[in-house]
């Protein structure tokens, strides 16, 4: 595979599409946004003024946007999948619920086309470090064959399962349990908080404690800060944690942490804060505890 077609050069498609450039790919990107088309083909990118053309004669296209309705979008409406070379592959990398996922894999392979479910975990660090984890779903072989394409965009390439869905469902495991992580470091915090315990020295505690995890040492530091820079916002686990909650419905699963995770998130959203970096959740909790 030498030819890529890329649509999404958002803040974490950008990166990717120019890690695939700097390994040596040829792409073809597209957005919404014709500034960012602009700026990938400054870096050598080939210019699409459409989905459509980003697809067109490429070997391989990813998708990197926000939700499975844009997918769907770029893929059947704007012509997307209709200008792939049958026998090509549609690499979807977005978080997306998993039965949506499987919907799309079928429309996809019923075209003649091939399609690998690989959402991402790493965030914009990982993304512009070249360093995600991508959980890819899809028959062995066809595994092996993109796995170059992925592994120029992240170096711990999982392969997750057989069918379309599971990535999927990998991805929302994963958002489920990072999502609660971080809502509940801030419930621990807002506790503190209330009854005047310092949350530098609490954070210096906790963490070299049983009580300690990756979410409380990455987020924790930036709870104490009033506007800490924006590496995930709030808005994104308003998504994903919704991602979660219907997967959990359509398993017949109870998620009931998930969901008032979730509503945290929510609440934060509601006073006009989804914008902020997700660790900005704590301050639902100092809301409705009357704290800072």
């Amino acid at each position: 595979m030498t030819i890529v077609g890329f649509i999404g050069l958002g803040s974490m498609g950008m990166p990717m599409a120019r890690n695939l450039l700097a390994k040596g790919f040829d792409v073809q990107g597209f957005d919404v946004r014709a500034a960012s088309v602009a700026a990938l083909a400054a870096e050598g990118a080939r210019p699409a003024a459409t989905a459509a053309a980003a697809a067109a004669g490429a070997d391989a296209l990813v998708l990197m946007v926000v939700n499975a309705a844009q997918a769907e979008q770029a893929l059947f409406a704007d012509g997307a999948l209709a200008a792939l070379p049958e026998g090509a592959a549609v690499i979807l990398m977005a978080t997306c619920p998993p039965g949506a996922v499987e919907s799309l894999a079928a429309r996809v392979e019923a075209s003649g086309r091939r399609f690998v479910d690989a959402p991402v975990s790493g965030g914009v660090v990982g993304a512009v470090a070249g360093s995600l984890s991508i959980m890819a779903a899809a028959p062995a072989a066809l595994v092996e064959r993109v796995r170059p394409v992925l592994a120029a965009m992240g170096d711990k390439v999982f392969h997750v399962g057989e069918r379309p869905g599971q990535g999927a469902t990998v991805k929302t495991v994963n958002q489920l349990l990072c999502g609660v992580h971080i809502a509940v470091v801030a419930e621990a915090f807002a506790l503190a908080a209330k009854v005047g315990v310092r949350l530098d020295i609490l954070l210096e505690i906790m963490g070299g404690s049983a009580a300690s995890s990756w979410m409380l040492k990455d987020r924790g530091p930036r709870m104490l800060q009033t506007d800490p820079e924006i590496t995930s916002a709030v808005d994104i686990f308003v998504k994903d944690l919704g991602i979660v909650l219907e997967a959990g419905r359509d398993a017949k699963a109870a998620l009931p942490l998930a969901a008032v995770a979730h509503q945290m998130f929510l609440a934060t959203s509601g006073r006009g804060e989804g914008g902020m970096d997700d660790s900005q959740v704590i301050r639902s909790y100092h809301a409705v505890n009357g704290t800072r």
